[in-house]
């Protein structure tokens, strides 16, 4: 969670944000401060948009792609979960037959 000083961008002011840092030939840095904005958050965001072209580093997960390693982790977890009651379910039942 943020703290109570994190700031929420729309959609559109980060687009145009990004925009503004590959079409002025300005560093994130000035765009950054142009903005009134945390130069972090903005080469963050710019860093994510070029990955999300396939003009990231390589080995870095476009948006898509972290969205599905997400979904697959949470999809994990659940299953685990299930697997841990349907072990101790068994156990019981085995426990229950030798009666």
């Amino acid at each position: 969670m943020g703290s109570k000083y994190t700031r929420w961008y729309t959609e559109e002011f980060r687009r145009d944000a990004i925009a503004l840092v590959g079409s002025s030939g300005e560093t994130v840095t000035a765009v950054a401060r142009e903005l009134g904005i945390s130069s972090e958050s903005l080469r963050g965001w710019y860093r994510k948009a070029r990955a999300d072209r396939g003009e990231g580093a390589p080995g870095e997960l476009t948006g898509a792609e972290r969205e599905e390693l997400r979904r697959l982790r949470k999809e994990n977890r659940e299953q685990q979960q299930t697997i841990e009651i349907l072990k101790k379910a068994t156990a019981f039942f085995v426990k229950e037959n030798d009666r």
